[in-house]
């Protein structure tokens, strides 16, 4: 699949195609495709883009569009390939996986799955996709909310292979859907299961064949993040009563610990960083907990260091700046977007600017999106927050998080999805 989307007109000489691409650097704005988004959280699973020169604010109207569009039902994130967007959404009772050119937001090609919902399947809050699609190497490695697991062709939306998470599988059937997004692993690319033997569940990208499965445990509504203790790496797992550490390479389980919620519901993505500080949050009567994680004598130790109630990140993402971990806390009551001190957990501040949001954080901002549509771009730090612009920009449920690649930023809504230059 091609990664340097950039055009020249024939004849272009590679000289004045130097010259250009100097011209543009100089601007201070890095090109709109040389980072790719190509998994949940982007580069680092995170929601931190190196992304540089964005603007430092907006007018009233919000950034300029490039393009917006009609898509339909769903949440799932936007991954972006070379010159593609990539997010899924549903119509009737299909799930369908969408390529767009990112230029036009025209469809490319669209690849649709049969997906009734199941009868104990209650979808009232939003319907699915809600898993975020995975790029690697030339292939798309897709999740629908029925649990049917797709590996594509990028170029051209064929199936190369395919499993029946919930059906042959005999994996977790969760009331709101699947929504753990694939993460990839040397060349497996591993996602919850559920059920006996099969909690866990590498499958190698080739071919689909299972390289390991483990565990007993259900399938959760969180996705795996990758992180690094002490030159060990570890798959780091949100369950649906605990978080834990696995080897990527074997899913042997290296560490668990308690972090109970009700209805399992344990949704939000883990924050790793500087000090082996490992941040979650939910809530449901969740709340939050850092767990500060060591080797000793080959064996991982944890020692939680802090819970607290005051930040329960519902379906949100968090981001840690420093010393300092924000995020929008509530459920289905007032939002407060908080800012909560990584090692002691004393809050620093709240602040209700914004009904219930993602944040996305790039060139010392953040760029949030509310559910109702709100867009921003704001400063955090530990003394408060500045909102250097706002713009009522979607009309429906926005419960998506942002995809930001250079200067071009990709959102979307229950109906719609567009792309702004931010540069």
């Amino acid at each position: 699949m091609r990664t340097d989307s950039s055009s020249t007109k024939p004849g272009a000489t590679t000289a004045g195609r130097l010259s250009a691409a100097l011209l543009f650097l100089s601007l201070g704005v890095t090109s709109a495709w040389s980072q790719g988004w190509s998994q949940w959280g982007g580069p680092h699973r995170n929601f931190m883009s190196d992304a540089k020169g964005l603007a430092a604010s907006w007018p009233a109207t919000g950034p300029r569009q490039l393009w917006s569009r009609d898509l339909g039902d769903g949440y799932a994130g936007i991954v972006v390939d070379g010159d593609r967007l990539v997010t899924m959404y549903r119509s009737g009772e299909q799930d369908i996986v969408v390529a767009l050119d990112a230029q036009t937001g025209k469809t490319l090609w669209e690849h649709k799955t049969d997906a009734p919902y199941a009868p104990s399947m209650n979808m009232k809050p939003g319907p699915g996709p809600h898993a975020t699609p995975l790029v690697v190497g030339g292939r798309l490695f897709t999740v629908g909310v029925t649990g049917k697991l797709h590996c594509l062709d990028g170029n051209s939306g064929a199936v190369l292979w395919s499993h029946d998470l919930w059906g042959k599988l005999g994996g977790t059937k969760l009331d709101r859907g699947y929504s753990s997004s694939p993460i990839a692993w040397k060349q497996t690319v591993i996602l919850p299961v559920g059920g006996a033997g099969h909690g866990l569940v590498a499958f190698n990208q080739k071919d689909g064949s299972i390289a390991w499965a483990k565990h007993d445990f259900p399938s959760p509504y969180s996705s795996p993040i990758l992180i690094n203790v002490d030159g060990q790496d570890q798959l780091v797992m949100f369950m649906q009563q605990a978080i834990g550490g696995f080897d990527p390479d074997s899913g042997a389980e290296l560490w668990r610990h308690s972090h109970p919620t009700q209805y399992g519901l344990n949704i939000s993505t883990p924050v790793w960083g500087e000090g082996n500080l490992l941040f979650c949050s939910s809530a449901y009567d969740g709340g939050s907990r850092v767990l500060q994680l060591a080797q000793k004598s080959g064996k991982t130790e944890v020692k939680e260091l802090w819970f607290s109630n005051r930040l329960r990140i519902h379906i949100g993402t968090a981001i840690r700046l420093g010393d300092h971990v924000y995020g929008s806390s509530g459920d289905f009551g007032p939002a407060f977007l908080t800012a909560v001190e990584i090692k002691t957990g004393k809050v620093a501040w709240q602040d209700r600017t914004f009904a219930r949001a993602n944040l996305l954080h790039a060139d010392g901002k953040l760029i949030v999106l509310d559910e109702d549509g709100r867009l921003a771009l704001a400063t955090a730090s530990p003394e408060g927050l500045k909102v250097h612009a706002k713009a009522e920009l979607l009309r429906n449920n926005a419960w998506t998080a942002p995809t930001l690649v250079g200067d071009r930023l990709y959102v979307r809504d229950r109906k719609s999805i567009m792309a702004l230059i931010v540069g």
